[in-house]
């Protein structure tokens, strides 16, 4: 075999060394593909991107801004293999450069899984082990259930592919508990070599497609919602440290006396209740935190510049199981999460009903806050 691996081998070299000859570009670009490295024009296009988006400052669901961002990188990046398991128009996979592989037209960049989830990912497993590909392929978050093995098998073999998870939470409202995600994103983020980004708006969104491209030594699932976001405002420190995973948001005009850590859609209600709490007089910092897995292999310097060791005070907010991030916020803090599954109702009704609001945060904060002051 080995001998006979060398001939094959051998041959084929000689045989790229004349496509090299003939065709000298199209061989650099195949080179470049297959080692994984991305065009020239990459750093350029995604800053110049960036910068629109924030400009923008647009109130989408993040599965639209999502699609803003292949519409974006997809005419540099030729390598995308986009995909989705029956749900195309709902993750907002599909853009308009978007080409559908079948028996007719082999040469397009879109395959149409249907709904087979966990074939999907291996299959995405198996284009980026092939090399020359950056898969990504879409479905609801709940139904990365159906995908486990290959998810994982993905973190294991530290593969570039990208799952793109969108109806990340409650907020999908009527299709009720079997749709809507509680212990999924903990599953996730506890896979080892897994990169998870839950962003809050379209201008985390870019940044977090942008990270996922970049990786190369291990997969990255992107949970969008369904519903529009704000877009929240930023300096120009937290834009830049959108990158590290998790970032000061909103900060104080003296050390903060609270922590208010949130994801995704919980975002803007964190900054809601802040802005009550800072009426009342209470000093509080609000952390977005996208990508704990990111965030966490920044410096213990940036760690503690962020959420500072002293201030015990903390809330973390995520429409979903709450038990992960004890971590962060400690047996001091707590947590305003979900232990149970959802309700078939509107969006902001499973919300309130569920306790994922303003008030409740306001009213958390203001126990944590006099009870750890002694009142």
């Amino acid at each position: 075999a080995k001998e006979k691996g060398t001939m094959v081998s051998h041959a084929l070299q000689e045989k790229f060394k004349a496509y090299q000859h003939e065709y000298g570009e199209l061989a650099s670009e195949f080179e470049r593909r297959l080692q994984g490295e991305l065009p020239n024009e990459w750093l350029e296009t995604t800053e110049l991107f960036l910068q629109q988006t924030v400009a923008k400052a647009e109130s989408n669901a993040t599965r639209k801004a999502s699609q803003n961002c292949l519409e974006a990188y997809g005419p540099i990046l030729p390598e995308l293999l986009g995909g989705s398991a029956d749900l195309a128009s709902s993750n907002n996979t599909f853009w308009s450069g978007s080409q559908a592989i079948s028996h007719a037209q082999q040469d397009g960049n879109y395959i149409y899984y249907g709904v087979r989830e966990f074939a999907m990912s291996a299959i995405m497993n198996g284009l980026a082990l092939h090399g020359g590909f950056i898969p990504y392929g879409g479905t609801f978050l709940v139904f990365c259930d159906y995908a486990r093995n290959a998810v994982r098998l993905a973190a294991m073999m530290k593969q570039r592919v990208i799952f793109v998870y969108t109806h990340d939470s409650i907020g999908l409202g009527e299709d009720g508990p079997t749709h809507q995600p509680i212990e999924h994103a903990a599953i996730l983020r506890l896979t080892p070599n897994m990169s998870v980004w839950r962003p809050c708006d379209s201008v985390e969104t870019t940044v977090a497609w942008q990270v996922a491209i970049e990786r190369s030594d291990g997969p990255t699932s992107l949970l969008f919602s369904r519903q529009k976001l704000p877009c929240q405002s930023r300096d120009e420190d937290a834009l830049r440290n959108i990158r590290r995973g998790g970032y000061i948001l909103r900060d104080c005009d003296t050390p903060p006396e609270l922590i208010l850590i949130a994801t995704g859609s919980e975002v803007d209600l964190a900054m809601q209740a802040s802005e009550i709490l800072q009426q009342q007089g209470w000093q509080v910092r609000v952390v977005s935190l996208p990508a704990v897995d990111v965030f966490s292999a920044q410096s213990e310097a940036y760690r503690e510049s962020v959420l500072p060791k002293s201030v015990m005070a903390r809330i973390a907010v995520e429409a979903a199981a709450g038990d992960y991030w004890y971590k962060f916020v400690g047996l001091h803090g707590a947590v305003i999460g979900l232990d149970r599954f959802g309700e078939s109702a509107p969006a902001a009704e499973v919300f309130q009903s569920l306790g994922i609001t303003v008030g409740h945060i306001v009213e958390k904060a203001q126990a944590l806050l006099e009870g750890l002051n002694g009142n």
